[in-house]
Formats: C-alpha cells, sequence, structure tokens
C-alpha cells in the first residue's frame, strides 16, 4: 500500500492546484483523502496484532472541559436537562461548538488561504450556497462517519521524552516540535512507525493546562494572536506526515505552532490539500500513563465521527484498546 501513493516530492499532483496538493488521488469527488490509506487488510492486521489485552482508555475530553472560556471565541458548551410530565422521565439539549473540546477538524474547517479552495478545489459557495452555486453537503464530516477512523493508533510521547532529556517546554508560547524529534521519541519508546498509522502527540498541553488558574486562562484567551506550541511547519514534517499516516492528532489546540511560522499553515496543506484528519485537543494523560506502565505506545484506535452531513468537525468519540 505505500508503495501505491506518490513521495512528498511529487507533490503537488493537480498543477492547476495549491502546494503541496494531492488532489485527484482518489479521485476527483473523493471525500475520506487520506482516511483511503484505512484499508480492510490494514485495519484486519491493526486488530490482530494490537488488541491483546481488552484495556480500553478513553480519549475524548468532556464536553465541558472548558467551561465557559473556550479559545480561539468558540462557544462554550451548555447542556439543559428537563423533565417531561407527568411521566418520570427526562431529556436533555447540548448546544455546543464542535471544536471546543476534544474534535477531529474536517474537511470543510481549513482551506488554502490564498487560493481560498478546500480538499479537491471545494470552494466556498458550494459550502454555503452563495453567488449563484447550489449548495451541497460535500466535503462534510458525515463521509468519515461511514467507515469511521479506525486503526493501528501510536503515542508519540514527546512530554514524557522531553522531561527525560531536560528540556524546557511552553505550552501556551509559539514554539515547534520537529520531525527529527518525534521521529527521536519513536526510537527511544521503541515504536515502529506503519504505514496508516494514526498518530497521536501528546505534546504536554494538557498537563500545562491543569496548573492554570481560572484568571491565568482568561489572561491566555485575550491575548491576540493565540499562541501555542505544535508541530513545526516545514517539509520535514509534511514529508513525515504525508509518508505514514492515515490521520494525525495530539493533545494541543492547535496542532501546529500557532501563529504558523511560515508562509503557509499546516491546516491548509493537511486538510485541504490530503484530506488528512486533525486531532486536537484529545486527553491523552491516562493514555500516556498507560503505555508508559506497560512499555507499549501501539494500540487499536476506534473513532466514530458524528452522522452530521455538511459538518465541519465533530468529536472522535475515541478509544485506544489495548
Amino acid at each position: 500500500m505505500a508503495d501505491k501513493i506518490p513521495k512528498f516530492s511529487d507533490l503537488p499532483l493537480d498543477p492547476d492546484g495549491p502546494h503541496h496538493n494531492a488532489w485527484g488521488l482518489y479521485g476527483k469527488d473523493d471525500q475520506l483523502g487520506t482516511l483511503n490509506r484505512l484499508s480492510d487488510s490494514i485495519v484486519k492486521e491493526a486488530a490482530q496484532s494490537e488488541i491483546q489485552t481488552g484495556t480500553r482508555i478513553n480519549l475524548d475530553w468532556p464536553l465541558d472541559a472548558q467551561g465557559d472560556v473556550p479559545f480561539f471565541g468558540r462557544q462554550a458548551f451548555h447542556k439543559e436537562v428537563y423533565q417531561k410530565p407527568p411521566r418520570i422521565v427526562n431529556d436533555d439539549v447540548w448546544t455546543f461548538n464542535t471544536q471546543s473540546s476534544t474534535q477531529w477538524d474536517g474537511l470543510r474547517h481549513f482551506g488554502y488561504q490564498k487560493e481560498q479552495r478546500f480538499y479537491n478545489g471545494v470552494t466556498l459557495d458550494q459550502i454555503h450556497g452563495t453567488n449563484g452555486v447550489e449548495k451541497s453537503n460535500v466535503n462534510g464530516i458525515s463521509a468519515w462517519s461511514e467507515k469511521g477512523i479506525v486503526g493501528r493508533g501510536i503515542l508519540l510521547d514527546y512530554h514524557e521524552w522531553r522531561i527525560k532529556q531536560g528540556r524546557d517546554h511552553h505550552a501556551f508560547e509559539t514554539g515547534s516540535i520537529s520531525a527529527a524529534e518525534l521521529k527521536q521519541v519513536a526510537k527511544d519508546q521503541g515504536t515502529e512507525v506503519k504505514f496508516g498509522d494514526i498518530l497521536l502527540i501528546r505534546s504536554g498541553y494538557m498537563d500545562a493546562y491543569s496548573k492554570l488558574s481560572r484568571d491565568e486562562i482568561e489572561t491566555t484567551r485575550n491575548k491576540q494572536p493565540l499562541t501555542f506550541t505544535g508541530v513545526e511547519q516545514s517539509d520535514d514534517m509534511m514529508e513525515f506526515l504525508w509518508s505514514n499516516f492515515s490521520a494525525a492528532g495530539g493533545d494541543h489546540p492547535s496542532f501546529e505552532a500557532w501563529p504558523t511560522q511560515k508562509d503557509y499553515a499546516l491546516h491548509e496543506v493537511m486538510l485541504a490539500g490530503w484530506g488528512m484528519p486533525i486531532g486536537e485537543l484529545f486527553d491523552l494523560e491516562k493514555l500516556g500513563a498507560h503505555c508508559k506502565n506497560v512499555s507499549r505506545w501501539s494500540f487499536f484506535l476506534t473513532s466514530e465521527p458524528c452522522n452530521v452531513p455538511g459538518g465541519v468537525a465533530s468529536p472522535p468519540n475515541a478509544l485506544a484498546i489495548f
């Protein structure tokens, strides 16, 4: 399977499209992007090799974890529980931004900024039904719910690794985690990277966030622009991601160093260029502790994005199974 994808140096595939695009690789109407790498055979092999003890670990932060102060100006989670008298029955209504807690960024979230195009050339007009163009659900998150995001997951515990290295980490300052560092983390953990893996990076964000007071969170939230440590914007990082993974995410709110340190954002290339899901705000604390305890950083990952036609993002509903 790995030899069936173009080399990173072969990108862009569509010469008329933006930089590093892989448009047309799976057909002009494809909405799965790199999830096409999760073939039945790869998922079957992952299940057979990774599920050994039956231990299951939740990877979703609570939907209300950020309370009423989520970053990026997003709406807070609201829950209303109400009785339906005269019966002893309750219903509830949830109202929330799909990116205010753990999330998969979908293919409608972040387009190429200069070219104003989403995956496979989709436009804002197609999404919103503007300028005489018929509104559609193209690139909606529901396309991912059909088979889910399911396969071999690996945790690269950068947070644990950098502590051993004696390196400082400033989650709320712009900083870059390099591809070379992530490869070294994998080597030191003894974790083999396999084609089609679902990558999760424990950057240390959740640990840092848990130590902030509400006043500190509010001060940080009000910064303009917001600043976070994340993976670097570089050819090395793009090649590492493109060559190996079906999806990539971490515990931090921007995945990549924020604001971007280049004239492009990884979000553009990963989402709009390749159709690669980006996971953010995954709760990896229990997973990291378990991986360390059993000296194993690979597992079977199952995630079912919400079946919302035309949706932009979704809670992952994710479990790591050992």
